[in-house]
Formats: C-alpha cells, structure tokens, sequence
C-alpha cells in the first residue's frame, strides 16, 4: 500500500513572535512494515535554521527556528510511505501466557527484554495505579494467552469508554478518564499503557495516523483524517504487537506510525518556545491520508 500524507498545523497569535524554536515529531519512521519513501517540510515563514536527528527511541527528531518577526506561524509535511499489509485475522489465542511473559520478562538477559523493561516504568503522562491494576487484572489470568488479554482489554476499553474531544486535553489525568469514563485517542492509548504496567507489563505509546475511510457512495473529505494514538505491548520472544482501543483492533496498514515513546509527552507533533506573541494563540491541524492507486 502507499500513501501520500499531508500534516498542516498553524499556529496564529495575538501579537508579533519575533522568535521561536521548535521540535516536531512527523517525519514517519521506518519499521518493519513501514517505509517512508520521500517527505518534504515547509514552514512559513521559512526556517531560520533546521535539522533532522534520531531520539533515544529511534525516532526522527526534526528541530527549527524561525528569528524574524511573525504573527503566524505554519509547518506543512508532506510524506510518502509505503505500508506492507498484514493478515486481517489473527489467531492470539496461542503463544506466551500471562504468566509466562510476566516470568520471562524478568528473567532473561535477553537485549530486547531488558530494553523492554524500560516501559514498566512511569512516565510524565503515565503512572502505574491500583484502580488502572484493578480495571484490568480479571482480564490477566496467568494461564491465559496474552495478547489474547491485550486484545480484550482493547476491547473493554472501547465498549465502556465514550470518544468525547470535548472533555480532556493534554493535562487530563488518567484518573478522570477512568471515573467518567471519556476521552479521544490519546486517553485510551494511555488508560490502556497504564493498566498494563500497572500489572507488569511492558507497554509503549505510538504516535501517527489512521486512513479513515468514508460511507459508501461518499467522497473522502480533505483534512478527515487526523494525528492518531494507539499502544503497543512486548511479548518475550514475540516482540511488539499495536492495539488501537479507538477502533477495537489490532493495528494494520491503515496505521501509518510516525514515533513511539513512554507516552504522548516524549512524541509531541509539534511544540517549542516563543519570544512574544501575547496571552493567547489559536491552533488549527489538517491531516489528509490518500491512498494511491498501485
């Protein structure tokens, strides 16, 4: 499959930035079913000084400064990828149990398991809870397959939680998300990476998009599709597997990844600092995700 991705984001302010520096995370990595062709990164006004460098994580990093005077400021990528597709049914019934992934993980010196070992732990936007334990511990039982539970847990996420963009942003803790029982993407993703580590189970935030497909007998809107979060999971010896709890599926070549991290504050499209500007700045995202004809 490949896809043209178009990400626009403009920022526009109260008054003047005579400065900014910036980190953006959306040039799409390459995975092993993912390969990112060509992108192109254009910024209005135009880049002062810019540079692409790998993260801790194996992400591209893309940082830039404007140094003249702005009242807006825009960041226009553009992505070619192509995405190898994956089977649409998967037998998890089968593999590592619960309990043997839990033991393994521990156990062996194993470089991937020790790299692993890294998302047990807290996080800026994530951390392990006795109610995130509780919500998903009946799921977890030590004899049955894994990723088997994952997917449940997926599952139970997407039944009993409402998408609502109006009710969190950035700042929302998990424990809100899980009292009333709402949020986007973004939320689940973490709900989901929280109740996993809070039982000892390595998990990991992805950052990218979703091709989003119309009814039938509809054209696609332009600018529909959207940043998009799912989580992934490590089984010793398996290695990862991405769960979307949004759309109650495992992820598939509709899943375009661009970073993964420990949670959303490690791959944020796109922040940095102003010079000026004023008290109040309005934000504007358009993705588009076209799939090309082969």
């Amino acid at each position: 499959m490949k896809f043209i991705v178009r990400h626009v984001t403009k920022y526009t302010y109260e008054q003047p930035v005579s400065s900014c520096h910036n980190i953006a995370y959306v040039v799409p990595r390459n995975t092993a079913n993912q390969q990112l062709d060509t992108i192109a990164i254009a910024t209005s006004p135009a880049a002062s000084v810019s540079h692409t460098r790998t993260d801790y994580f194996g992400n591209q990093l893309y940082q830039f400064s404007i140094e003249q005077d702005h009242a807006e400021l825009e960041v226009e990528v553009t992505s070619h990828i192509r995405v190898d597709e994956m089977p649409i049914n998967r037998n998890l019934d089968f593999g590592n149990t619960c309990a043997y992934s839990k033991q393994r993980l521990h156990q062996s010196a194993d470089p991937e398991c020790l790299t692993a070992r890294e998302f047990l732990l807290d996080s800026p936007m994530v951390q392990q809870h006795p109610d995130l334990a509780e919500y998903a511990a009946p799921l977890f039982v030590d004899d049955r397959p894994f990723l088997s539970a994952v997917m449940e847990l997926t599952e139970k996420i997407y039944t009993e939680f409402t998408y609502d963009p109006g009710f969190s942003d950035v700042a929302t803790p998990l424990s809100d998300v899980l009292k009333h029982k709402r949020g986007v993407c973004q939320d689940f993703a973490h709900f989901a990476i929280g109740c996993l580590r809070s039982l000892g189970y390595p998990a990991r935030y992805v950052s990218g998009y979703l091709e989003t497909l119309p009814p039938p007998g509809q054209e696609k809107l332009v600018g529909a599709d959207a940043t998009h979060a799912w989580f992934a999971v490590f089984s010793p010896g398996e290695g990862w597997f991405e769960f979307d709890p949004t759309n109650n599926k495992m992820a598939c070549e509709q899943h375009i990844t661009t970073a993964w991290g420990r949670d959303y504050s490690d791959v944020t499209p796109l922040k940095g600092i102003i010079f000026g500007g004023g008290q109040q700045h309005t934000l504007s995202v358009s993705v588009d995700v076209q799939r090309l004809a082969d």
